[in-house]
């Protein structure tokens, strides 16, 4: 949970050594071979995980985008939902620099790269649209034929302007707003992660304080 990967150029893939973490109370909680976690991605790597087929004639097209950070069951279930609507599905994938925008703090934790072979192994995904653009564009809904652009029920940030992201859909009454029962998001996983984190060292204090009573 750095921000490693908001580097660009030369040092866009660099590795952290040392303390990868700064959510822990002590310092001596991480060691010093902790690292934060890079890959070298490549086309092979990625049509490994795509499934490489183009919509059928007569398919009914359907785009999501978003974040799909630290891909979980709530994703899973929205991306089935979502599939339900159309009998092609593509899942368009923000930067991250974009996803800092609207979710701050150090989101995303995972870089694009890890987000695209994640969403990609989805089986209900046909295709990703590698560093969508926010709003959704004339360009993009006439290039890849999209019928109908759905989203969950998470709140919706505007764009960079204050515009609605989804405005063009919405216009052409093709959006569609769909739940899939699952409350699950990539927050409430980093709350859990953090909470647990911060018991442990809690629970690692009180047993050094006996440990040095005794010693």
């Amino acid at each position: 949970m750095t921000r490693e990967h908001f580097k660009r150029g030369e040092q866009e893939y660099s590795v952290a050594k040392g303390h990868s973490s700064c959510l822990g109370l002590d310092p001596s909680a991480t060691r010093p071979f902790t690292a934060c976690s890079k890959f070298l991605p490549t086309s092979r790597k990625i049509v490994q995980f795509s499934e490489g087929k183009e919509p059928k004639p007569g398919d009914k097209v359907v785009y999501v985008a978003g974040a799909f950070d630290l891909f979980h069951v709530g994703h899973l279930d929205f991306l089935e939902a979502a599939k339900s609507e159309g009998d092609f599905l593509i899942v368009g994938l923000h930067t991250d620099p974009t996803v800092n925008v609207y979710k701050g703090h150090n989101y995303p934790i995972m870089n694009l790269h890890e987000r695209v072979l994640s969403v990609l192994a989805c089986k209900y995904v046909n295709e990703v649209v590698i560093g969508a653009p926010y709003s959704v564009t004339e360009e993009l809904m006439s290039h890849f034929n999209v019928d109908v652009v759905c989203h969950g029920q998470t709140p919706i940030s505007p764009d960079i302007d204050g515009s609605d992201p989804y405005i063009l859909p919405k216009a052409r009454g093709v959006f569609k707003s769909i739940t899939s029962g699952n409350k699950m998001t990539t927050e409430k996983i980093v709350e859990r992660i953090i909470q647990h984190r911060l018991e442990y060292e809690s629970r690692n204090s009180r047993k050094n304080v006996i440990d040095n009573h005794f010693s």
